[in-house]
């Protein structure tokens, strides 16, 4: 990908470790000198996003499924699962029949997380509680609270260390989400903007492929991306393996039922897949 003497496209870039292996891969290429990316959380880069002070990036599916006016979806990338997702979880102390009533943590501001697991536990487990937002530490969560919703590098490592050390349990939101609908879940999608998809469609073209070969090739060369991952992270080498294997970055039909049963779960009023509109492939 080369940028010659156009502005660098502004991308986001969510900094957690879900989002590694499709960026990990930009630097095996050279393509990420040809991109000016913001790090920061999914909240925050949808805010960015929809502002209109960056180009393109990661965003939230329920964040997107209220801006689809302005953004449009790129295909066969994204963040989700297809079943189990390691890193969006319900830590409880107590069977989560038995939380009608009870406090639970939110130890998160990702809205799609959250609005999932009250779905979940409104709907399918039929329980009300009493929810409040803290910081993500497991820890401090349990004095207060009966269960905590977490997400990204926090409920990863609630799943593997902290949950087994303390004696709680560990409630997959992917894994209750796929044995309730048989669908996967689209935790964020890539969206562009509309008006500088107009302007720059090449360059929207480019950035895509980039992103699609990055990925391609980490996922080809996982357990190197694992073992360089581990060398900072709290984790070892073939959990890390696991858990990038265990997410989907694809985003075709399923995916696209999956958010559409979503939307109308929810009662958004975006409920039916003609309002996600994806960049058409012939133009990607």
């Amino acid at each position: 990908m080369t940028t010659h003497h156009r502005i660098r496209p502004r991308v986001g870039h969510i900094q957690f470790l879900n989002c590694l292996p499709l960026y990990w891969g930009l630097a095996r290429t050279g393509s990420l000198l040809d991109l000016e990316l913001t790090k920061d959380t999914p909240e925050k880069l949808g805010e960015l996003l929809v502002s209109g002070r960056l180009d393109m990036g990661p965003v939230s599916l329920l964040e997107f499924l209220r801006h689809t006016d302005e953004l449009v979806a790129l295909p066969d990338i994204a963040v989700g699962c297809d079943g189990p997702v390691m890193s969006c979880v319900i830590v409880s102390q107590v069977p989560l029949e038995r939380l009608d009533g009870a406090r639970v943590a939110l130890g998160s501001t990702s809205r799609t997380s959250v609005r999932l697991a009250r779905l979940l536990l409104d709907e399918r487990f039929g329980v009300r509680p009493v929810y409040y937002t803290c910081p993500p530490d497991l820890g401090l969560m349990m004095q207060e609270a009966e269960a905590a919703v977490l997400i990204g590098d926090a409920a990863l490592r609630a799943s593997l260390h902290d949950a087994p050390r303390l004696g709680l349990d560990v409630h997959d939101l992917g894994r209750m989400w796929h044995e309730w609908t048989g669908l996967p879940f689209v935790f964020a999608v890539w969206a562009v903007r509309r008006d500088y998809l107009r302007r720059e469609p090449a360059m929207v073209r480019e950035v895509h492929r980039a992103f699609l070969a990055s990925r391609d090739l980490s996922l080809t060369e996982v357990h190197k991306v694992a073992e360089q991952a581990a060398r900072w992270e709290d984790f070892d080498a073939d959990a890390l393996e696991r858990y990038f294997t265990t997410l989907d970055f694809r985003f075709g039909p399923r995916q696209l039922a999956g958010i559409t049963e979503f939307a109308r779960r929810t009662g958004l009023p975006e409920s039916g897949s003609a309002r996600v509109e994806l960049l058409d492939p012939r133009e990607a």
